[in-house]
């Protein structure tokens, strides 16, 4: 039986890290797992969670890398391609960039793997493997797809959450986000039935967690297709889930879906809100976002028992001096369960990387700094300096204790989710600014 090593590498700058409380299982990897010939003994390794045995055998190395870690991937590909192992790469960066990533492995994926990798594996075994693959015939079909298997991932300490996908793609094509580039502008869903059977087969870790009914379904937009979403949440709500997902902001304006959300177990929504500027909502394109909505569409969300995780952007050049303040005071005032603020990030293949780049403002191809926590290029109207320092500013007001009781005190969602969640992002955004001044200070 031949030996497939599967690694996730880790980025050491990313502000989740390896933190605890973000230790998420990867699912991409076991996507490809699922597509490998049983002939075939397959390990993986994710550096979130353990270390990587760089004299592990393999006969075959495949890596997945996202624009922050993809760095770390090519080291990884560099020891593995010395000892004279054949190392395919694959993942978002990769596909984007697949020239740069050949000058460290042997071979890449682009794009989604059903329909590919079992054609790499098949020309590995009869030595033809070739440079690049790719699909030429359009966007492979969602339906009958292989299981993963979870039992891959026992024993690693993961925090016990299951992902489930039930949709690929997005017409939106926000100037910022690389999912319409990578996965199609129109949405693409599994049969019902065969996301349902994958719901009832799924089994407890083993090892520190156990708990069966945790599920978080990847998709960008889980109610894109409210047609199709509201069959599947009728499915879903006799299994006794406790669920979250991504959606748009306007899930809001259908009462019947989001009552078919809270009775099949959703616990909470992440949101993109991005900005509070309608002019800065223009620029980057994300057209179903109306401000002057966001109180209104909050209160119907979380007045059906779900949380929300709102999605924030710094950085766009319409953003001034007050936005860090402006932002922080809405999500505390909006009773936000928990937000995640990022600063605006050109990651290859989006259209927002085109233009920078375009324009000669992009000031670094350190791609580990490609992690939404780093300045990565110039703003017109504010230093990378007041860019970097507004933007820890925000972390740190809107994870202090007097926030976090503030905002959970009365909320009706699932407050052993968001509470933990809560001091977790705590504990990260300390640990990150007290690392920041550090070498700040070593610099000095």
């Amino acid at each position: 039986m031949k030996r497939l090593l599967l690694i996730s590498p880790l980025s050491r700058k990313s502000l989740l890290g390896g933190d605890f409380f973000f230790r998420m299982p990867g699912f991409g990897l076991l996507k490809v797992a699922a597509v490998t010939p049983e002939r075939w003994e397959v390990v993986i390794f994710d550096e979130k969670v353990e270390p990587l045995d760089l004299s592990c055998e393999a006969d075959l190395v495949g890596i997945t890398a996202m624009t922050s870690t993809v760095n770390r991937g090519y080291m990884i590909a560099d020891h593995f391609k010395r000892r004279g192992i054949k190392v395919v790469m694959g993942g978002m960066h990769v596909s984007c960039l697949p020239e740069e990533a050949l000058e460290h492995c042997d071979s890449v994926v682009i794009g989604e793997a059903e329909g590919l990798w079992e054609k790499v594996v098949c020309d590995f075994e009869n030595n033809r493997l070739q440079r690049v693959y790719r699909h030429n015939n359009g966007l492979p079909e969602l339906k009958s797809l292989p299981q993963p298997d979870w039992r891959l991932y026992d024993d690693k300490n993961y925090l016990p959450v299951h992902f489930v996908e039930t949709t690929r793609g997005c017409p939106m094509d926000c100037e910022f986000c690389a999912v319409t580039n990578a996965f199609g502008g129109k949405y693409r869903n599994r049969p019902k039935t065969d996301v349902l059977e994958e719901l009832q087969g799924l089994e407890p870790f083993s090892g520190f967690f156990t708990l069966k009914d945790m599920v978080f379904f990847v998709d960008d937009n889980i109610a894109g297709n409210r047609a199709y979403t509201k069959d599947l949440l009728r499915g879903i709500a006799p299994l006794g889930l406790k669920w979250f997902g991504q959606a748009s902001i306007n899930i809001a304006d259908d009462e019947e879906l989001l009552a078919l959300c809270r009775d099949s177990g959703c616990k909470g929504l992440f949101i993109g809100f991005e900005s509070l500027s309608p002019e800065t909502l223009e620029v980057m394109g994300k057209k179903v976002n109306n401000p002057s909505r966001y109180i209104d569409a909050i209160r119907k969300i979380q007045d059906h028992g779900i949380g929300i995780d709102g999605s924030f952007v710094f950085g766009y050049d319409t953003d001034r001096e007050d936005v860090f303040d402006r932002t922080v005071e809405f999500a505390i005032k909006a009773r936000l369960e928990v937000a995640y603020f990022s600063i605006l990030t050109p990651y290859p293949g989006t259209r927002l990387y085109r233009r920078l780049k375009g324009e000669g403002r992009i000031t670094t191809d350190d791609w580990s700094k490609y992690d939404g926590n780093n300045v990565v290029f110039r703003s017109r109207p504010l230093s990378p300096e007041r860019l970097q320092q507004g933007y820890y500013t925000a972390l740190n007001d809107f994870y202090r204790y007097s926030s976090i009781f503030k905002r959970l005190r009365r909320t009706k969602s699932y407050k052993n989710f968001f509470y933990p969640m809560n001091f977790g992002f705590r504990r990260s955004v300390k640990r990150m600014i007290r690392a920041k001044s550090r070498l700040t200070s070593r610099h000095a």
